[in-house]
């Protein structure tokens, strides 16, 4: 603008005193003009592309104004999405630990109760193994005494065979057989029964009945129900079968 001023100043001393002046004078003020009219359109111009860059500017400032806007509350929501499912993790996690530790307690019970069954089972199969072999001694015992029993009575009622008094193929000496002998069943005689047909304390006979049924006497035994020895005393007089 200054150059503008001195220009225009120029021009007008020129014109006052243009009879003053030479034309070649005039001529320099003329082009000095011009060219500070094209400073001041170069200036113009290069002002309004600063204008135009700076409302660019603006704009792409507001735009990414707008983007960090947008990406802060995504990143918020985000952020309480991950603490949210975070505190869902951790409860999921939690229950799963307990669930863990019920389950370990449970396995251990149910191996304790295993190794406790398979114990069981073993006594029983140790008890049914030694029952059989006493049956089989007591088998072998009877079947060699009987003959020797059988053998007088045979002889001497031989001739009495044909008496029609004689109620047995055997003679006189065998009269009747011996009636057989009434065993207990412990799986439904009362208590007072097994007091006074076995000979047991009224103890005993409360735990004889509060742990039934029983599959096999032995069991009596293997369930500490009554000790070997009152087992022992008991055991030809008693039953599990109905």
């Amino acid at each position: 603008m200054r150059h503008v001023w001195m220009a225009g100043l120029a021009l007008m001393s020129a014109m006052a005193v243009s009879g003053c002046v030479s034309d070649k004078k005039y001529h320099e003020a003329l082009a000095d003009a011009d060219t500070v009219r094209g400073d001041l359109e170069r200036a113009r111009a290069q002002k309004n592309a600063l204008e135009q860059q700076v409302k660019t500017l603006k704009d792409l400032n507001a735009k990414f104004g707008s983007e960090s806007q947008i990406a802060r509350d995504e990143l918020q929501r985000i952020q309480h999405g991950r603490d949210k499912e975070r505190d869902t993790i951790d409860v999921r996690t939690k229950e799963l630990e307990d669930k863990v530790k019920q389950l370990s307690a449970q396995n251990r019970n149910i191996k304790q109760e295993y190794d406790e069954a398979r114990r069981h089972n073993e006594q029983l199969k140790s008890l049914v193994a030694r029952y059989q072999k006493e049956m089989k001694e007591r088998s072998r015992s009877l079947s060699s005494s009987v003959p020797a029993e059988l053998t007088a009575p045979l002889s001497r009622g031989a001739s009495a065979a044909k008496s029609a008094s004689s109620p047995t193929p055997f003679g006189g000496p065998v009269e009747a057989a011996a009636p057989p002998v009434s065993l207990l069943n412990i799986n439904k005689a009362p208590s007072t029964d097994l007091v006074l047909t076995l000979g047991v304390s009224q103890d005993v006979a409360d735990r004889i009945v509060s742990n039934r049924p029983y599959r096999v006497k032995g069991e009596l035994v293997a369930k500490n129900v009554v000790p070997k020895d009152v087992f022992d005393d008991i055991k030809d007089r008693i039953t599990v079968s109905p």
